[in-house]
């Protein structure tokens, strides 16, 4: 939080997202006490109502205009799956609907898009799985309470997915919303360079006294999964070997290698392309990375599709190689769009999309892919468009939330919120959240109030999808 008055210091301002004022800790928490005279507890509930002002599908059809076009039908299909499915494409809807209500004034770099399945294992640089948050696509400076109402908005559609009593979602809503409040009084009483220090320890997870012995055992086979999904598995699912040459298997319209979608470049003029394509890219990597990507060399490319709200951006899957065909690295180059929170808070300060995505992740992770970057290209249709770099599976993995009984989904909700409330102490004004936020349980009651209205909006607008669907307005394909 910002707080400006002639006897303050002017604040120095993070390289994305809040200003922090260097004043004494106590003026700090006091300063976010104050802004509950404008946004008080209770009024973190507030939740839009489905009027005829109100339109989600033109959100979501403006969003799919810049796109691929073969691909928009899948990406309709793929929400229409389910309430749960619907809730993560429909992250633009949902920053409209964030936008409208009072909101704080206590920014931090939001992920923008903190849905329960946006969180996850992976692999550190040092060989250490570690459990974070896991998509910035949509990072931004923002209010800390837009990604804590994301998050918890999301356990609740679990929550009734799973087919969970109120009673024991609320339970769940509560837990998550305490979790966030709780560790930000902790986060505000550390050093700074703790708070960037701190992590969840995997180990806790299966430690935890909630878990009974078949759920332990699941997630125990879910941590050994995640260790071995990488390049050497991707590579044997993805490619396959023909006239005696490694390339990325077919697989349309999921995955296509590039070959078939312009043939007319093959060889060594894709190979040339590739390398124009990344030389920015390789100017955003620290001196060590660029010097290990040097070692290896081009074989394929191919266009995937990936996720549910990403479904028609431009998504590339670069295969490489390095010592010999049995060192394959894959990359996977997948285009920045604005972040849907931009057309209601402000642009970021990045000009390229594909940094701003880059940078929120390093502020907010705890360990980012070390052949993480950025870059901008210009398209067969002449238009510029950029895009962000990283590995396409390095130790990744998460938890079906699905299949979770009531305790473990509250386990995996409050350690979501913990990595969030991390993630905002590094970048925002953990000390006056904390003021805001207080010790009493109103926050915790609020965002759960507004989880379960949320949930009933989104409901709705999954239904007005399935009707525009069966009406002909919309085109929806499911995946083959």
């Amino acid at each position: 939080m910002s707080v400006t008055t002639q006897s303050v210091p002017r604040p120095r301002v993070a390289t994305e997202g809040a200003a922090i004022t260097r004043m004494p800790a106590e003026e700090r928490r006091a300063a976010g006490r104050t802004v509950r005279a404008d946004v008080p507890l209770d009024a973190l509930a507030e939740c839009p109502k489905p009027t005829s002002s109100r339109d989600a599908l033109a959100l979501l059809e403006q969003q799919s205009a810049p796109r691929v076009p073969d691909l928009v039908p899948i990406r309709y299909g793929r929400m229409l799956a389910s309430q749960f499915s619907y809730y993560r494409g429909a992250a633009l809807v949902m920053a409209a609907d964030l936008a409208g209500p009072p909101h704080t004034t206590l920014t931090v770099q939001m992920s923008g898009d903190a849905h329960v399945a946006n969180f996850g294992f992976f692999g550190s640089p040092e060989r250490r799985l570690v459990f974070d948050t896991n998509d910035f696509d949509e990072t931004l400076p923002g209010p800390f309470e837009f990604d804590v109402k994301r998050l918890v908005a999301s356990l609740e559609v679990a929550g009734r997915e799973n087919g969970l009593s109120r009673k024991q979602r609320r339970r769940i809503l509560r837990g998550a919303a305490a979790r966030y409040r709780t560790a930000m009084a902790e986060f505000a009483e550390t050093r700074d360079i703790d708070v960037w220090y701190s992590y969840i320890d995997t180990d806790a997870f299966l430690n935890d006294p909630r878990l009974d012995s078949r759920q332990r055992r699941n997630l125990a086979r879910a941590l050994d999964k995640a260790r071995t999904r990488d390049s050497q598995q991707a590579f044997g699912k993805l490619t396959e070997t023909v006239d005696g040459r490694t390339v990325i298997r077919s697989q349309p319209p999921l995955l296509v290698p590039v070959a078939e979608l312009l043939p007319e470049v093959a060889g060594r003029d894709l190979a040339e392309q590739f390398h124009q394509l990344i030389r920015q890219y390789r100017d955003t990597l620290q001196a060590d990375r660029r010097l290990l990507l040097e070692r290896y060399g081009f074989v394929d490319m191919a266009r995937k599709v990936v996720g549910v709200g990403s479904v028609g951006t431009r998504c590339w899957v670069v295969l490489l190689t390095g010592r010999d065909a049995d060192d394959p690295l894959l990359l996977q180059i997948k285009e920045a769009e604005q972040s849907v929170h931009a057309r209601f808070l402000g642009r970021s300060r990045f000009a390229n999309q594909g940094e701003r995505v880059v940078t929120g992740q390093r502020l907010m992770q705890q360990a980012s892919d070390i052949f993480l970057g950025w870059q901008r290209t210009t398209g067969i249709d002449g238009a510029q468009r950029d895009f962000y770099v990283r590995q396409l599976l390095d130790w990744k993995g998460s938890l079906d939330t699905g299949q979770m009984r009531p305790e473990g989904l509250q386990l995996y909700g409050e350690a979501c919120a913990w990595c969030l409330a991390r993630a905002h102490a590094r970048t925002g004004d953990r000390i006056a959240i904390a003021g805001y936020l207080g010790s009493s349980k109103g926050f915790d009651h609020a965002i759960a109030d507004f989880a379960e209205a949320y949930a009933d909006l989104n409901e709705h607008d999954h239904q007005e999808l399935a009707d525009a669907v069966a009406a002909g307005r919309v085109p929806a394909e499911k995946d083959v």
